[in-house]
């Protein structure tokens, strides 16, 4: 699984006809990962050669026949997949070639695939002499042309001696290139600055992590004295600052998927609270209790969020106004004219800057306090706690830290940006029902708040991703490609993928994300068309659909099918292996099988 190596093309833009390639730099993953920092250097561009642009693997089957008489090799050409792409289609017309010293055989030609099926046996006859350990059986994969020389997709050499040990050697064989030595041009192509590290994760069996997770749920449910060492704070002392972050990401997951997240908090933050002097500064640091409360509410409140402040902010982005009140940076020229008497005037942009500001900020602090009843309640119980934590450590109010939220009137006039004092009075008049919302969002029963029933909510069905693709319409006569696809509006969230023909449409099409079993790109060749993801879903008749879209460009198809893949990846009906490309005319285009499955 993963990569072999990892290559970077300069490219000469052509409006006309295809961009020419300047150069190239091929980097092997055994040299990116020899190095623990990662690459950062200057590397010069080499030349590209058509025979060393090979990718894709070859299935077949290697056997020898000892008889009195002869000696046999039978060699079993069953299929390739993913081979590079000769043709100005997209495509290839491949063949393969077993060869042993002087002795060829080929297969039969296989018109416009990169994924042949042959299912074909070749027999070479052999002398005792040609069988020696050191003796290779090379199988190549070329390109048939009409016209001009083959082109070169790929190679496998191996050595009899493997032979020697199995009567029968069988499996999938990744193609290689012919070997020439690249040529970096003395430099004269270029370099490209890299910098390129390798981190690769392995993820064993969930029964390994156990013990891992007992020892963190006992950290929680029978904490300790604060002062002693736990699990948890272990794990704080041997990660890195710069770790920590993720550390508290996966810690928060945990905690959420155990039910716990609430007593987990508690205990960072009561020993985050108890080594605290100065009730400002808590949560300032780079502590494992900062970290861990910053990802739970990313993790839970983001539903919260945008349920609150998204509707005002789509407002700001559709009014489209220039607004600007530091004189000196106000561009009178980008505001729309106010008046009939010429050019607009810097006091014309401010007066009209601070009306929107004041509209935009009354609108934003109207909805925050009246936002008490959509908040998460396992977030306002996690809030709950805490303030009682910092009432026990800091008894005196005037050292809450709550108690800067009113205190913020005398702060306001005295900072350097006084060209804001217009907005101080709306601040002013929010203070008393900011506190009296602070006070009613930790106004919550410890017992009439479950955390098992919240589990749904803790992936909230937050819009991920959304925009317009290339819907392909799968049922009825079959159209010409390019009429086939019909543009739809997509929204991704946490549960569903659903599309209508406008982003105002009121009827939508939705698929459960829960039913995803695979999301890869096609293969070009499958409707003559860049840029194609498939989706494939199973209903729960165990019933499979694929549903193809069409992304704008490259970024677009990798964005999407990262989102999709993300909101998918903990599905449990994920399939090993799929089609590349699409079932039509009676046929999947990729290996011109009749089979739909």
């Amino acid at each position: 699984m993963g990569f072999h190596s990892l290559s970077f093309y300069v490219m000469d833009e052509d409006t006309f006809g295809h961009d020419d390639v300047i150069g190239k730099i091929s980097l092997s993953k055994e040299a990116i990962g020899s190095q623990a920092k990662g690459l950062d250097s200057w590397v010069n561009l080499t030349r590209v050669d058509p025979n060393e642009e090979v990718q894709g693997e070859i299935h077949l089957g290697l056997e020898l026949h000892r008889d009195t008489k002869k000696i046999c090799l039978r060699c079993h050409i069953i299929e390739a997949r993913d081979l590079a792409p000769r043709d100005i289609s997209g495509t290839s017309d491949p063949f393969a070639r077993v060869i042993v010293n002087h002795r060829s055989a080929d297969t039969s030609i296989i018109k416009k695939t990169r994924f042949p099926h042959w299912g074909e046996n070749l027999e070479l006859d052999l002398e005792p002499e040609e069988l020696s350990d050191e003796a290779l059986i090379t199988l190549e994969v070329w390109d048939w042309d009409m016209v001009g020389k083959n082109d070169f997709l790929g190679k496998v050499e191996i050595p009899f001696s493997c032979l020697h040990k199995t009567p029968l050697l069988q499996g999938w064989f990744r193609l290689l290139p012919l070997g020439n030595n690249a040529d970096d041009a003395g430099g004269k192509l270029g370099a490209l600055r890299l910098k390129v590290r390798l981190v690769e994760d392995c993820i064993l069996p969930s029964m390994y992590y156990q013990p891992l997770m007992d020892l963190l749920v006992e950290s929680v449910i029978s904490p300790i004295e604060v002062e002693h060492s736990s699990p948890l704070t272990m794990l704080e002392e041997v990660t890195t600052v710069e770790s920590r972050q993720d550390v508290a990401m996966t810690l928060v997951k945990i905690y959420l998927g155990q039910g716990l997240v609430v007593p987990f908090l508690d205990y960072l933050n009561t020993r985050e609270v108890n080594h605290t002097s100065d009730p400002n500064t808590l949560f300032r640091s780079n502590s494992l209790a900062s970290k861990a409360m910053e990802q739970f509410m990313k993790a839970v409140g983001m539903l919260y969020l945008h349920e609150v402040l998204k509707p005002i902010l789509n407002r700001i982005f559709d009014d489209k106004k220039y607004v600007e009140l530091d004189p000196c940076k106000i561009e009178q020229h980008r505001s729309r004219r106010i008046s009939f008497k010429g050019a607009v005037s810097e006091a014309e942009v401010r007066d009209s800057s601070v009306e929107m500001l004041q509209s935009y900020l009354t609108s934003i602090l109207q909805s925050i306090v009246a936002s008490v009843d959509q908040c998460p309640p396992i977030m306002r119980l996690a809030f709950k706690q805490l303030h009682k934590r910092v009432e026990e450590q800091f008894v005196d109010p005037e050292n809450e830290a709550l108690q800067s939220v009113g205190n913020l009137g005398l702060q306001l006039g005295h900072g350097k940006e006084q060209w804001m004092a217009p907005l101080h009075p709306i601040i002013l008049c929010s203070v008393a029902s900011v506190k009296d919302f602070l006070d009613k969002l930790i106004d919550v029963d410890h017992d009439s708040v479950s955390e098992v029933p919240q589990r749904a909510k803790f992936l909230p069905s937050v819009t991920v991703k959304e925009g317009y693709l290339h819907k392909h319409k799968a049922e009825g006569p079959q159209l010409l490609s390019r009429f086939a696809f019909k543009k739809r509006y997509f929204w991704l969230t946490s549960e569903t993928l659903s599309y209508a023909k406008t982003p105002d449409w009121q009827v939508r099409s939705s698929i459960p994300i829960q039913h995803v079993c695979a999301v890869e790109r096609v293969d070009e060749n499958a409707f003559q068309q860049q840029y194609v993801l498939q989706v494939i879903t199973q209903d729960n008749d165990a019933q499979l659909h694929t549903m193809y879209t069409q992304c704008k460009n490259v970024n677009d198809l990798n964005q999407w099918l990262s989102a999709i893949r993300k909101a998918s990846i903990y599905n449990e009906r994920m399939l090993p292996s799929f089609h590349p490309g699409a079932h039509r005319s009676g046929k999947w285009t990729c290996c011109l099988q009749a089979e739909r499955n």
